[in-house]
């Protein structure tokens, strides 16, 4: 078997920083390539700062960490406000700043788990629109109208009206995420990977990027001006200025002071860009540019700062015991099956842009199932919401060119502190909606364009392929969109599966996904027109005895793998870091057998 040659480049650049090629905590941006062979098989990691399992300094892991962390909680802050409104929580009420430090704070547990013990990629976790879909519609189907409420309602009163609906939702999401833990561990999504091709990655993590372009322009409509300036500001700090090297005094017992380059704007191009555009919009705010009411003011989240509590721990239970309906369920399990969609394009679309090598299928079944036990927690918390993997944090790595595990675990770090820290988080929530939309722009492009990458592999002069691609990517935009703007078109006389079939069509993720899956794996056409003779080279490459130890150690648990190892029977293991998939251990026996 002839392996893919960038996956020899990377072998060889592993070898040389074990030799002391590279300097501990350089990276691989610093080591300059030697030959011209490498330069051309090698293209896309050789600009990378830090791989997945290299570790920046703690300083620099804090800033980092922080990036991600301002990044996820713009995304994860709109949830608990569209909450709010479905469950009839009053502007006045503290139980709204309880939600956003709730999904804050699940969302770091569930986060240094998957980067701990799961997937082990730098990917995020938090709060998912997958979810907010059925969430309408079992409140909507279930409950009167917010306005319908009888007025004169106790505190008393009106607390236990959201808090039941809130307590069904709960239900429903910890009971649909069992489905999800039985894919993930026992190795039922993994047995879908053969038929996961690059026609089917590529519609699936670019409708991720483009499926978002809504969400993005709707926040930079707020005020294009803010949000403008925000785009030019990142592409100016991660494109243009990101070889420039600020002079900085340092101090060691073995050299004394001496001076060195660091390259902020290529490290920090997102953080540098939200504090100058936030900076910006205080002073437009104080010299009275923006109107009240506007949402490009800095003070237009002050009362969410406000009625938040310096410190507070969510814990279990906090609004009540769940409770379980069979429509919720089913309702609910819908969104569960788009997450994780979502979230196996999401494993592949990391993993290159951290440097890492494709996950093996023992890697997604433990992906999928630690992010349904995320969705377990986060149903047993009460955040209203589930868990997936975030693209907007795909994206970061992107255009830091930072893949380090460290430094998305340090940014959970930072959402269990400030989970607990009502305030500080808070302040973090209320940075101007136009400064995340510029953000997000850029961000989104970002995941797209790495769906697309995947095309590398096939044949992009057949008229079979641009067939698959066109109409994946075309109906994945055109059918939700529809569905968007058509409420209850699909009526099939059952309420459930109006709801199933709601919830999947009109996420772009799962319609172009599923088109690209059933048209790549039903339409003739061989293998090297499809892209899989160098796809799968590369996918047995990442878990073959000569390459696996080295390319595929940044998948290994963090401790006992030595005892994993020695024992056998953890390669039945479908989780285990030793499982070679059922089909492989299936053509072993079968040899075996006289």
């Amino acid at each position: 078997m002839s392996v893919n040659p960038s996956f020899e480049a990377e072998a060889e650049d592993a070898a040389e920083q074990e030799a002391g090629g590279v300097a501990e905590g350089q990276g691989v941006a610093n080591a300059k390539p030697n030959g011209e062979e490498t330069a051309k098989v090698a293209p896309r990691s050789s600009d990378l700062l830090y791989k997945v399992d290299e570790s920046p300094p703690w300083s620099m892991c804090l800033l980092l960490g922080l990036q991600h962390y301002l990044t996820m909680a713009t995304s994860s802050i709109s949830i608990p406000f569209i909450l709010v409104g479905l469950f009839c929580i009053e502007e006045s009420d503290p139980a709204r700043g309880h939600l956003v430090s709730t999904i804050i704070f699940v969302s770091g547990i569930i986060t240094l788990l998957q980067t701990t013990f799961g997937c082990r990629l730098p990917i995020v976790q938090g709060g998912t629109a997958s979810f907010i879909v059925p969430t309408i519609a079992i409140i909507t189907t279930s409950y009167d109208a917010c306005d319908a409420l009888p007025e004169g309602m106790t505190e008393a009163e009106r607390q236990e009206v959201w808090q039941q609906r809130m307590r069904e939702i709960q239900g429903a999401i910890a009971v649909s995420a069992l489905f999800q833990i039985l894919m993930g561990f026992t190795g039922l999504i993994g047995l879908l990977i053969g038929w996961i091709t690059p026609l089917v990655i590529t519609p699936t993590v670019t409708l991720v990027g483009l499926s978002l372009s809504e969400v993005a322009a709707q926040k930079a409509a707020l005020h294009w001006g803010l949000s403008g300036t925000t785009m030019v500001l990142l592409v100016l700090f991660s494109q243009y200025l990101r070889e420039v090297g600020i002079p900085m005094l340092t101090y060691s017992r073995a050299k004394g002071f001496s001076s060195t380059r660091v390259y902020v704007f290529k490290l920090f191009p997102v953080l540098l860009a939200v504090l100058v555009s936030w900076v910006l919009c205080a002073v437009l705010t104080s010299a009275g540019v923006f109107p009240e009411g506007s949402k490009a003011r800095s003070d237009a989240s002050a009362g969410l700062i406000a009625s938040s509590p310096w410190f507070r721990i969510p814990y279990p239970g906090q609004w009540g015991l769940p409770t379980v309906t069979v429509a919720g369920v089913f309702g609910m399990l819908a969104g569960v099956i788009a997450s994780i969609i979502e979230s196996v394009g999401d494993y592949y679309a990391c993993a290159r842009l951290a440097g890492a090598p494709p996950p093996p299928i023992h890697v997604v079944n433990r992906g999928i199932g630690t992010e349904g036990l995320g969705c377990l927690l986060a149903g047993i918390w009460g955040t209203g919401n589930g868990t997936t993997s975030y693209a907007e944090n795909i994206g970061i790595i992107g255009v830091t060119k930072v893949g380090s595990r460290r430094v998305v675990q340090y940014a959970a770090l930072f959402m269990i502190v400030f989970g607990m820290l009502g305030k500080i988080g808070a302040l973090f929530a209320s940075i101007p909606e136009p400064v995340v939309g510029g953000v997000f722009c850029i961000i989104f492009g970002m995941v797209a364009a790495v769906g697309l990458s995947s095309l590398q592999f096939v044949d992009l002069n057949s008229s079979r392929n641009l067939f698959v691609l066109g109409v994946s990517i075309f109906i994945g935009l055109a059918l939700p969109k529809w569905l968007q703007s058509s409420p209850g078109a699909i009526r099939t006389g059952s309420l459930i599966l109006d709801q199933l079939l709601t919830v999947l069509l009109q996420t772009s993720m799962f319609v172009g996904g599923f088109l690209g899956f059933l048209l790549d794996n039903t339409i003739p056409g061989t293998p090297e027109e499809r892209g899989l003779l160098k796809w799968k080279a590369q996918m047995e490459a990442a878990s073959s005895e000569d390459l696996g130890d080295r390319l595929s150690s940044c998948y290994d648990l963090p401790f006992g793998m030595g005892a994993v190892r020695r024992a056998p029977w953890t390669s039945h293991i479908p989780f285990s870091p030793t499982f070679t998939g059922f089909a492989r251990r299936r053509r072993r026996s079968n040899q075996a057998d006289p």
